[in-house]
């Protein structure tokens, strides 16, 4: 497993990568930080993939045109995958409930409960490129964001989103 630093406008950001996608994006001091991490890391700034997701945060932070995403392979149970491949299809700036994801799940026969919803999306190991700060409580609330609340006011205020259902 290869690993890199790099600073973004919401802090330090950890990159984990298995030399060909990328397998954790954690913000300093955040919730189940490199969790999906193994003991065994080597530091490789100049890999290929974290100078594709190097870029495609500079666009994002800068409001720019998106790039192609990064190649991604998050690490997790198949509950967990497909709750992050939900997220994945959120449009940037809009906003969903955890609700939603549950119901959209259901609807594709994959059993879910808002609770279950919300454990997965509060241990993506890709915080922002999969983006579960798109993620509101049933109320609109701005609840559950493993990197933080503020981080995730920041991060929908930079895309103009909408923070009320």
């Amino acid at each position: 497993m290869y690993v890199t630093k790099i600073s973004s406008p919401v802090g330090p950001l950890l990159l984990a990568s298995d030399g060909q996608a990328l397998t954790g994006l954690w913000l300093e001091g955040q919730k189940y930080f490199a969790a999906t991490l193994d003991d065994d890391t080597t530091e490789r700034s100049e890999l290929p993939v974290f100078r594709q997701t190097a870029q495609w945060l500079d666009a994002y932070f800068k409001k720019a045109p998106l790039p192609a995403l990064p190649p991604l392979a998050p690490r997790g149970s198949a509950f967990r995958q497909a709750v992050w491949k939900l997220l994945l299809e959120i449009p940037y700036g809009q906003t969903t409930t955890y609700g939603e994801l549950a119901r959209n799940l259901r609807e594709n026969g994959v059993s879910a409960a808002p609770q279950a919803v919300g454990g997965a999306v509060g241990h993506n190991p890709i915080s922002i490129i999969i983006p579960c700060h798109r993620v509101l409580g049933a109320d609109g609330s701005l609840t559950g964001y493993a990197g933080g609340v503020e981080t995730k006011r920041f991060l929908l205020e930079l895309e103009n989103a909408a923070m009320t259902k």
